[in-house]
């Protein structure tokens, strides 16, 4: 049974030997520094809306930024493409645009061939619509679409809720066609896309390095993380490290979710405390267990190779596999109300998985209706008291 838990450990772990990603992709990403990102956003107009007459004049001074169709125009506001490739990206855009392809919204993600090194290019666009008219409802109207390029469709696809987020927080500054805000504001905004949208991961790993594991256990533990002496955008990269790690809203019902958080604040657990005032930080009421830690090299290794994206993966295969030991629990622990060789198979499962912790306080809160089942559990907690007091 340990060796097969083993092997299935190992195969979660090593993402580079699976087809989430492509040899070649690691490789070459492996020989930059840097990955190059592009922005651009254009100005939407459907043809029939009154604002795009109003605009007339100001589409014919950046006619040769313009791409008309007889359903709607789409006008060049900025990019940091190269000239050579702004046109093509415009074309394709275009062509999403005229099959309906881009709801208002929702972002979209795709592979793009353009005049950049990279040459093949993922590329997410979204198209924001302005308010309409009440008088007008049905009339076409405007938006912007925003699309933002780098790495493959596939890696981009890994934060796609967080382009998402990050577009809309860009949406009260699209006021007018002209962007008076547009160096102020919009493309300040757009240029950080990168580093805002993909690398907080990384920036984390990088941060508390070799104690990665304590924030792993905090977020699957549901225990709150604290950060001090910090700017405030560590402040936000270490909350949304642990909102990404944690398993609320994959393995349990809000109701579930409620009472493990309930239970959590009963107990004696104490806050993860992370103090920035040092390098690397301290932490104080740090926990982890043997699945963490065997987890944490996987995060070091892609961090040190400057990957996010692979960061990601790793960090997705680590909540998988989380979820995969949860619903073995949940399926012995019934089993063990009707058989003793059941009990003694949860009690070697528990053993040999390395996060017998966490399993249990999210059974207990996910079973804390069912007494039959809460007896099961609670042996299992004393049989790995025993253990842990044994090893020690």
């Amino acid at each position: 049974m340990f060796t097969s838990q083993t092997s299935s450990f190992q195969d979660s772990i090593d993402v580079e030997e699976r087809d989430d990603f492509d040899s070649e992709e690691i490789t070459g990403y492996i020989q930059k520094t840097q990955l190059n990102s592009y922005y651009t956003i254009y100005l939407y107009q459907g043809t029939r809306s009154e604002a795009a007459a109003e605009n007339a004049a100001w589409n014919q001074r950046r006619a040769d930024s313009t791409t008309s169709l007889d359903d709607f125009s789409l006008t060049l506001i900025d990019s940091s493409l190269p000239s050579e490739a702004e046109p093509e990206l415009r074309t394709y855009i275009s062509r999403r645009l005229s099959k309906g392809a881009l709801l208002g919204g929702m972002g979209n993600i795709a592979t793009v061939e353009l005049s950049i090194p990279e040459q093949a290019v993922g590329c997410y666009c979204c198209l924001v619509e302005q308010e309409r008219s009440p008088e007008q409802p049905d009339v076409d109207g405007n938006g912007y679409v925003i699309c933002f390029m780098g790495g493959s469709e596939k890696w981009l696809n890994l934060f796609r809720l967080e382009l998402d987020k990050y577009v809309q927080g860009l949406h009260s500054s699209l006021q007018t066609p002209e962007l008076l805000n547009l160096e102020s504001e919009v493309r300040p905004y757009l240029s950080r896309w990168y580093e805002e949208s993909v690398m907080h991961i990384h920036r984390v790993v990088q941060l508390v390095q070799n104690n990665i594991s304590f924030l792993l256990h905090a977020a699957l533990s549901h225990t709150l993380v604290e950060v001090n002496n910090s700017d405030e955008r560590t402040k936000t990269d270490v909350s949304r490290f642990i909102k990404a790690a944690s398993l609320q809203g994959l393995s349990q019902q809000d109701t579930t979710t409620a009472s493990l958080c309930k239970a959590i604040s009963e107990d004696t657990q104490s806050d993860l405390i992370i103090d920035c005032s040092t390098s690397p930080p301290t932490l104080s009421n740090a926990v982890s267990n043997r699945f963490c830690d065997d987890w944490s090299q996987a995060f070091l290794n892609a961090a040190e190779r400057c990957n996010p994206f692979l960061l990601r993966q790793i960090l997705e295969n680590f909540k998988l596999k989380a979820i995969q030991d949860m619903n073995s629990l949940k399926r012995l622990v019934r089993q063990a109300e009707m058989s003793h060789y059941a009990l003694f198979r949860s009690c070697r499962f528990l053993q040999g998985c390395g996060n017998g912790d966490v399993l249990l306080q999210n059974a207990r809160a996910e079973h804390s209706d069912m007494p039959e089942a809460c007896s099961i559990i609670t042996v299992l907690e004393e049989f790995l008291r025993d253990q842990s007091q044994a090893h020690a």
